[in-house]
């Protein structure tokens, strides 16, 4: 499989006994940045790939690959919020080990919020792309959800669903829900690619029965967060934020910035005016 990014491609072994990629491009000075794709049926740090090349060398750059996608491990895991963040606390500690700049997109948005308030020594500020968690809808009970993974990813439904939810025209079907016009090809081509991984379909059963959500993410997440956070969304297919404007009124370290026209994904579809909010808000 390519690299999702033209960078140094580097490895370790978690403390959770799991293999760890990440690309980084410390070729200039400064605080670093931490980039941490989304969770879906193909994620990977291609997602991050404009925001990846806008600030490598200008400042130092990093973006991993949570395990279960991309040159990660993709074992047959217990995976869980709690897990995800143990990962991305013991990346940015043990790593980068720099206090930093974060973005992350949309769920993964629950997870380092979570992994923050564990210790936020080495986060300065925290931006979150179309972040989940801001959503009046509730989430399966997870009493139920387990079942139902085991049922669904079993042999062979599991293999089933997993080839159809993950064909080259499902893929494009879902990836241009986010997009005003269509999703860029390059992105397409790429996520079927690093979605026939082997171990790939390992993660998605989790995230398709709702075990990978927070339950109630802003008030037990969200707004214990202390540090300068900045959301940027506008419309979505499949989340909403109705929950934003009194976050936003309860906790003044949050605000916001409406990235227009875009459907969840503005890194790509407007990445100008996606730097341009994130420089504004690194200044103040």
């Amino acid at each position: 499989m390519q690299t999702a990014l033209a960078s140094d491609r580097r490895e370790y072994l978690s403390h959770l006994n799991c293999r760890v990629s990440y690309y980084l491009d410390t070729s200039c000075s400064g605080r670093p940045l931490v980039l941490i794709h989304s969770i879906n049926a193909a994620p990977s740090a291609f997602e991050m790939k404009p925001i990846f090349e806008q600030y490598r060398g200008q400042r130092p750059v990093y973006a991993i690959e949570l395990p279960g996608f991309g040159f990660s491990e993709r074992s047959n895991l217990k995976y869980s919020p709690e897990f995800y963040a143990q990962i991305l606390f013991e990346f940015i500690n043990t790593i980068v080990k720099s206090t930093s700049d974060v973005i992350a997109f949309s769920l993964s948005s629950e997870f380092i919020a979570r992994a923050i308030l564990q210790d936020p020594k080495y986060v300065k500020s925290l931006a979150l792309i179309s972040p989940t968690g801001l959503s009046k809808r509730t989430m399966p009970n997870n009493s139920f959800s387990e079942p139902i993974r085991k049922v669904i990813s079993f042999p062979p439904i599991g293999n089933i669903l997993y080839f159809l939810l993950t064909s080259k025209k499902s893929i494009k079907y879902y990836l241009n829900l986010s997009f005003i016009n269509d999703a860029p090809e390059e992105m397409v081509n790429y996520a079927y690619v690093t979605s026939h991984q082997p171990g790939a379909k390992h993660v998605p059963f989790y995230f398709l029965t709702g075990q990978l959500f927070t339950k109630n993410a802003c008030e037990i997440l969200y707004k214990k967060i202390t540090i300068p956070t900045l959301v940027l969304y506008d419309q979505d297919a499949n989340i909403s934020f109705e929950l934003l404007p009194d976050l936003l009124k309860q906790c003044t370290n949050w605000s916001e910035t409406r990235i227009q026209p875009t459907m969840g994904v503005p890194q790509w579809e407007e990445p100008e005016k996606t730097f341009k909010a994130l420089d504004t808000f690194w200044k103040e």
